[in-house]
């Protein structure tokens, strides 16, 4: 290679920018050339520095980590547009119409949508789905795809131009509940076929999409799946960025080196009311953030209408005045005249008016309304093509367009056009001529816009499927491989199923050995992907770090200190745990990548996700809906539960409600397991129901507990009832004839209080009383609703809970360590006198027994609890009751 090839310096932001004296500038350059061969780079970088920090306000620098407020690739530096522009601008007019046309058609039913951030985007997108955006038919499993939500119009668009819907499916936008609607935004429990991702619970996204790009590294890293060729793509607002999981994670993926991974934020610079950064430059502000987290950053912010302009620069003061103006200045030119422009932009000072006064009003109207980069198909070419040829760290992609472009000047720019759904008949012709779209005035006479379609035959539909076969079929597309797993063979099951003998486990040590034995399981054991938010340890899951490993990109490139111990923390490049450190938010995303690779990848893989009960639901509820909505499949573990066993914890710590939080999922299948044996039972039936030959769109949330206990033998013939939420577990003890009778309901680690009580009843109260466990209250009430739809139907159905107890003798008391309202779902369909007894309020930092009688569900206060039950149906003497609460000091 010649000597001024390797000498020769990279394309730059400042190429664009005339330099008024070539030579002072190439002796600086040679300066700095000699202080390195010299004295090293390190003395140049120190000397650059050096000289930065000398500089200070008076030279007028953006920060270290900004660059000027224009694209990071000068026009004269863009690859080759390689389609056939003309074609794709008319493809792209075509689904800018159909998708205004869909949501104003929808508002005649009230319903809406929303018109101007696809109108903003479409060139995002489109660039994307002509050259880009694997598709899942080519090998691999193609590119993922997290598309902004309010855009799906425009997506909707595109799938019925390219044949996948009809007209009748975009006039049933947003109406789901009759035939085959469209929902509002993705979501892929509604539209399985087309949606992979739920996005449109903003900041949700972005996270997900990280820890997709590192999931695909595991899978690959591991030897699962070689994902290599997939990309990550996410589609992002600059608005959407203000939510706290938007930014979440973007160390780690600077950190991870996630070169898989591109994010486009559309910085049309406002939110759903108004400028995203009124007084400030949101631009400036996403390029430090992502800069400083280790990302390759591209600005493609102007079109090329300003490179003349740029290029008239001799002093600095375009650059400097594009760097000043805040963000709702810079709407406020795109919606005024030539003339405010010219007065209040380039009257800024005397270069600014020399620059301005050698423009004509048109180019000022041309610059400041419409000349965006995310406006014209060769810059977002070329930011992508940089995005993907860049090594060794994750690209953004800051992308300047104007919200509601192509809609008029009545949508373009206005605060208010987030709510706007719908345009006028004046608005559709305006639009028309605009994009040169060959729809005759008589189209346009009618009560309802049409929709347009070039035709099968046509040449845009024929360059338009080229394109997508040429990359891997059609995009976006939820594809599933029926792929079963083999199931575990029973005597994986076998130790938690024969009890502990004398020893103690609680059931959170038991349900950690259960999964380490599976993970043994030659067919299914690497498939395991166990999900941990830090204090692995706490749950007794050091035993599976030098087994599993836990994973790194990097993998163990220091000598641990705890190396010359039996369970040292080892790091592996195809380690199996992911250890994420104190992020419930991340670790909940990881877990969905791996419950939902069953689709994306065609790999179904079995994540259990293990935390603090308290720090789970309860943080992250709206996750959970996601991984829902996203069709996932998994164990969600909600460890140290209950309210009471945290002993000295306190009140952020104690957990009486997750299991209320869960019950609203309708995808999650809760249980609240009382002893070992019951995980086992649990855990087998997960496996079939999400793993099996018909596998079902649902996880499992169990909370297991630390408190140690002997764990029994499982009873024979209890299966059924632990999966159908309800047994009992132990009758009353030769009870006299004619004593008093009731019935203890008890989950989880009440079960022992239940016991005791249940002996306590017996012993000084001649009460008999048979203890039940309960390990789903939620499953109860699930099955019982059934019944009532049943009955709605004409089916005649009793509930299980109904069946179970029929002809129980006495009143039924239900104790839990979660508040009231968890085992009160089922109260309705318990024939006898119902009471409850349970957790309500904060909790507290104190010894279990304290805590247990602070809340009045120790054994004592549950037996008072059902002595008064039994006062209340006349069946002892009231006295007996206080009598009872004397005694146990309550």
């Amino acid at each position: 290679m010649p000597d001024d090839d390797v000498r020769r310096p990279r394309p730059s932001q400042l190429d664009q920018i005339p330099d008024r004296d070539p030579e002072e500038t190439a002796e600086w350059r040679a300066s700095l050339a000699a202080v390195t061969e010299a004295a090293g780079p390190h003395r140049a970088a120190y000397l650059m520095r050096r000289t930065l920090e000398g500089a200070g306000d008076a030279v007028a620098l953006p920060s270290l980590l900004e660059t000027e407020y224009i694209n990071t690739i000068p026009t004269a530096a863009e690859p080759a547009y390689p389609g056939d522009e003309a074609m794709e601008r008319r493809i792209t007019a075509w689904n800018r119409w159909n998708a205004a046309a869909m949501v104003t058609r929808g508002s005649r039913q009230g319903l809406g949508g929303h018109i101007a951030t696809f109108a903003s985007a479409a060139w995002l997108y489109e660039t994307g789905f002509q050259h880009f955006f694997r598709g899942k038919e080519g090998p691999g499993s193609g590119d993922q795809l997290y598309l902004q939500g309010h855009a799906s119009p425009g997506i909707y668009a595109r799938a019925f131009l390219d044949g996948r819907l009809n007209e009748g499916q975009l006039d049933r936008f947003r109406q789901e509940a009759n035939g085959d609607g469209l929902p509002s935004y993705p979501h892929p429990r509604r539209l399985p076929w087309l949606w992979e991702f739920p996005t449109v619970s903003m900041g949700l996204g972005p996270l997900s999409a990280i820890y997709q790009a590192r999931f695909n590294r595991y899978l690959e890293h591991r030897g699962i799946k070689d994902t290599s060729d997939s990309r990550v793509w996410a589609f992002l607002g600059d608005g959407e960025m203000d939510e706290p999981e938007s930014t979440a994670a973007l160390a780690l993926a600077g950190r991870e080196g996630l070169d898989n991974l591109t994010f486009v934020i559309n910085c049309n610079l406002q939110r759903l009311d108004g400028p995203v950064r009124p007084n400030f430059k949101i631009v400036q502000e996403l390029e430090a953030q992502f800069r400083a987290a280790g990302w390759n950053v591209v600005k493609s912010l102007w079109g090329a209408a300003w490179d003349e302009v740029l290029a008239k620069d001799f002093d600095g003061a375009l650059l400097k005045r594009l760097r000043e103006v805040p963000d709702a200045q810079f709407q406020t030119y795109a919606t005024r005249d030539a003339g405010y422009v010219r007065e209040h932009f380039f009257g800024a000072d005397p270069a600014l008016r020399t620059i301005g006064a050698g423009l004509s009003d048109a180019k000022l109207t041309e610059l400041f309304q419409s000349s965006r980069a995310g406006h014209e198909p060769r810059k977002v070419y070329a930011a992508y093509r940089a995005a993907v040829e860049h090594k060794g760290a994750p690209t953004v992609i800051l992308a300047q367009t104007v919200k509601g472009y192509t809609l008029g000047a009545g949508f373009e720019s206005r605060n208010a056009n987030h709510q706007m759904k719908k345009l006028t008949g004046e608005q559709f012709r305006t639009m028309r001529d605009l994009l040169e779209l060959p729809i005759p005035d008589s189209a346009l006479d009618g009560g309802l816009v049409p929709y347009w379609h070039p035709g099968e035959d046509s040449p845009e539909l024929r360059y338009l499927r080229e394109r997508r076969a040429a990359l891997g079929g059609p995009a976006p597309a939820r594809k599933v491989a029926v792929k079963p797993l083999p199931l575990p063979p029973d005597k994986a099951y076998k130790p938690l199923e024969q009890g502990s003998g004398t020893q103690e486990i609680a059931t959170t040590m038991a349900f950690v050995r259960l999964v380490k034995d599976l993970m043994r399981e030659k067919e299914t054991g690497r498939r395991w992907v166990p999900v941990v938010p830090d204090e692995a340890r706490t749950f007794g899951m050091e035993s599976l770090f030098p087994s599993a490993g836990l994973y790194s990109p990097k993998g163990q490139t220091y000598d641990p200190v705890d190396r010359d111990q039996l369970l040292y923390y080892k790091e592996a490049k195809n380690g199996q745990i992911l250890n994420e450190g104190i992020t419930e938010a991340g670790s909940l995303a990881d877990f969905t990548a791996a419950a939902t690779s069953y689709a994306t990848h065609g790999e179904p893989m079995i994540p259990f996700y293990i935390f603090y009960s308290m720090f789970g639901w309860q943080r992250t509820a709206d996750q959970f809906w996601a991984l829902a909505d996203q069709l996932g499949r998994g164990f969600v573990i909600g460890a140290t539960a209950g309210k009471t066993t945290m002993t000295g914890e306190g009140l952020q710590h104690a957990d009486g409600h997750s299991h209320l939080i869960a019950s609203t999922n309708p995808a999650a299948v809760s249980y609240d397991p009382a002893f070992a044996y019951e995980v086992a039972v649990i855990v087998r039936e997960g496996l079939r129901r999400m793993y099996g030959p018909e596998a079902e769109d649902v996880f499992y949330y169990l909370t297991v507990y630390n408190e140690p206990k002997v764990q029994p033998a499982m009873p024979e013939g209890v299966e059924e009832g632990i999966l159908k939420g309800l047994y009992r577990y132990q009758r009353a003890a030769d009870p006299v004839p004619g004593a008093p009778q009731l019935q203890l309901l008890a989950s989880g680690t009440a079960i022992h209080w239940a016991l005791d009580a249940q002996r306590l009843l017996a012993d000084d109260w001649g009460v008999a009383a048979d203890v039940w466990s309960a390990p789903s209250w939620t499953e109860l009430r699930r099955e019982a609703l059934e019944c009532d739809a049943a009955l709605l139907r004409g089916e005649e159905r009793v509930p299980y809970v109904t069946r179970a107890l029929e002809g129980a003798a006495g009143p039924v008391v239900a104790v839990s360590d979660w508040m009231r309202a968890v085992p009160d779902q089922i109260a309705q369909w318990v024939e006898q006198d119902w009471t409850s007894v349970g957790t309500d309020g904060f909790g507290l930092s104190d010894t279990r027994d304290a805590a247990r009688r602070h809340f009045g569900v120790d054994p004592q206060s549950l037996v008072v609890a059902a002595l008064a039950a039994l006062a209340k149906r006349g069946e002892i003497e009231p006295r007996v009751v206080k009598e009872a609460a004397g005694r146990y000091g309550l």
